[in-house]
């Protein structure tokens, strides 16, 4: 079974919004030290995966932006 991506940056994510709540609830250090440890070892597997994911796509720089179009300011 794959894992998704999104599964791995979700995670780092909520990891480090953790951390960082720990530290202003002073939480012991020991707890910080290892969950820091841990972060730092899933953003770089998290790095690693958003890199070498298969992800192909049919958009070209002539797309530019989806929501704001090259001409945006000629349509107000």
């Amino acid at each position: 079974m794959k894992i998704p991506v999104m599964f791995y940056v979700a995670i780092t994510t909520f990891l480090l919004i953790l951390l960082t709540i720990m530290v202003a609830m002073d939480v012991a250090f020991r707890w910080v030290f290892y969950t820091k440890c841990l972060g730092q070892a899933l953003l770089i597997v998290m790095v690693y995966k958003v890199l070498k994911d298969n992800y192909t796509t049919d958009k070209t720089f002539d797309n530019f932006y989806e929501d704001r179009p090259i001409n945006y300011s000629d349509l107000q």
